[in-house]
This record gives structure tokens, C-alpha cells and sequence, in this order.
């Protein structure tokens, strides 16, 4: 009777052991596979990172914030950037509050019911300043130049605009 109950213990025992093997080998196998896709994704990824960054690299490229000349000229002259390029953006916004039908600083009349208003400011260096308007239907751009005087005072000059044309 021992001999048969020991029998069946060790049965059971390896039924168990053989048991677990196999669940263990399956479990190894996906995590297996699963770390391989992840490893997988891992590299798209970091490709992807890589392309984004080299991207936004060349689309800053363009801009004040990427010209070490332009910001020095700023630091040379006492100004803090920091607080300095908002300020020049804010004021070209104020802008777009004016009375009548003629925008202080866009060339062209509205030719819907709304004004003409800048709608995007983006200082290229020390010197120049690219913006784009629009009246709600039409659009276009500006290149400007700036100039901020002894007494703080800022100054605009528009050298070259377009409107493209209305796509009906």
C-alpha cells in the first residue's frame, strides 16, 4: 500500500514538473517574441526620432532662435532676448487693432467683411521679420525689416509682400 501511494506521488510529482515545464517553455517563448517586436519598434522608432529631430532642426533653421549672431547682437546692446522677441512679436499683434478699413502695416484692403490681421510672426534675425495675414478668405505674407531705437521705440518697414491668389 506505501509502495502504490509513493507511485502515485511521484506520478503526480512528474505530471506537475512536466506540467510546469511546458507552461514555463511557453510563457519563455512569448515573452521571446515579444521582446523581439518590441526591440523591433524600439529601432522604427529611434529612426523616426532621428528623422523628426533632423527635420525640426532644418524647419528652426530660419529663425532667430537658432543664430547665435543675431542673439548676441541683442546681448551687446543690453536687451534681454528672453523678454525682448516677445515683445517685438506682441507688438506687431497690437497692430491688428486699428480703426477704419486700412491695416497699419499690411498693403491690401480687405475684400471680405473682416479685417486683415497678422496672423503669424516669425523673427529671422536681428534685422528681419517674416509674417503672414489674411481678411478670413485671402492670405499672404510680409517681409519686414525692424529696427528698435535708443529710446526703445520700435520700428517696421515693410520691403516686399504678396497676396496669393483666391482658389475658388
Amino acid at each position: 500500500m506505501k509502495q502504490r501511494i509513493f507511485s502515485y506521488l511521484f506520478v503526480f510529482t512528474l505530471l506537475l514538473v512536466l506540467f510546469q515545464y511546458v507552461n514555463s517553455k511557453n510563457a519563455f517563448e512569448s515573452y521571446e517574441s515579444t521582446i523581439k517586436i518590441l526591440k523591433d519598434d524600439n529601432a522604427k522608432y529611434k529612426d523616426s526620432l532621428s528623422r523628426l529631430t533632423d527635420e525640426n532642426l532644418d524647419l528652426k533653421y530660419f529663425t532667430i532662435y537658432t543664430k547665435e549672431d543675431a542673439l548676441s547682437y541683442f546681448e551687446n546692446k543690453g536687451y534681454d532676448v528672453s523678454k525682448l522677441l516677445p515683445f517685438i512679436t506682441e507688438e506687431l499683434y497690437k497692430l491688428n487693432v486699428y480703426e477704419g478699413d486700412d491695416h497699419p502695416i499690411v498693403p491690401y484692403a480687405s475684400m471680405t467683411e473682416g479685417k486683415m490681421m497678422i496672423n503669424k510672426v516669425s523673427i529671422v534675425n536681428h534685422k528681419w521679420i517674416l509674417t503672414d495675414f489674411t481678411d478670413g478668405k485671402h492670405w499672404g505674407e510680409l517681409f519686414l525689416t525692424y529696427e528698435l531705437s535708443e529710446d526703445e521705440e520700435l520700428k517696421f518697414k515693410v520691403v516686399e509682400y504678396f497676396m496669393y491668389p483666391p482658389s475658388y
